[in-house]
């Protein structure tokens, strides 16, 4: 008679399962690109696992990638919850950077969105962020009055540069890295009112 598997054992097998699909996910897109689209057949073998797993645990393509977007971008928000609170000039920097050094959960949401899911949120820090900047527009430290706007100006501006960021370079003739630079000292341009 085999034992029984305790319950802990179980939920670590399902949870290490689980992101094996996800990091398998991402691989595959990483590598044959969006439009190649996902198959959960070819996830399931490239995590290793029982192609009835991704269907059981996940259900639907949708349904991983919701998964790995809110896995993956645990850190950005964490981030991005910890610079609340701080000057609009120190949390657009630490929006930009963190977007840039974990891009993962940019892409993952976009893909998401293009395909009509409108579950994903791009305005990392919602409430918090948006008082913020309601409190920067009311001390007139904001180029616009329009919070939402400028919200959804800034997301649009770092999820667009982070998604374009290697063909912009390329583009433009310059390394990565010296465009992050200059596009850094730009965002903070358009949304930080210059004083003095």
């Amino acid at each position: 008679m085999v034992p029984a598997r305790d319950g802990a054992a179980r939920v670590r097998d399902r949870e290490g399962t689980e992101e094996s699909l996800r990091a398998a996910a991402v691989a595959l897109l990483r590598r044959g690109g969006v439009l190649a689209g996902l198959n959960l057949r070819q996830v399931a073998d490239e995590a290793g696992v029982n192609r009835g797993l991704v269907y059981q645990y996940f259900g639907s393509r949708r349904a991983l990638l919701r998964s790995a977007l809110f896995h993956r971008s645990r850190p950005n928000a964490e981030d991005a919850v910890d610079a609340a609170g701080l000057p609009l000039r120190e949390r657009l920097a630490r929006l930009f950077w963190t977007s840039l050094r974990n891009p993962e959960p940019v892409r993952l949401a976009t893909l998401l969105v293009l395909d009509g899911d409108d579950r994903p949120r791009v305005l990392l820090n919602r409430g918090a962020g948006r008082e913020d900047l309601a409190a920067e527009a009311e001390r007139g430290d904001l180029p616009v009055e329009d919070v939402a706007a400028v919200q959804a100006a800034i997301a649009s501006t770092v999820y667009g540069y982070t998604l374009l960021r290697e063909h912009l370079a390329r583009e433009i003739g310059v390394p990565a890295e010296e465009l992050d630079e200059r596009m850094a000292r730009c965002v903070e341009a358009m949304f930080v009112r210059r004083t003095g």
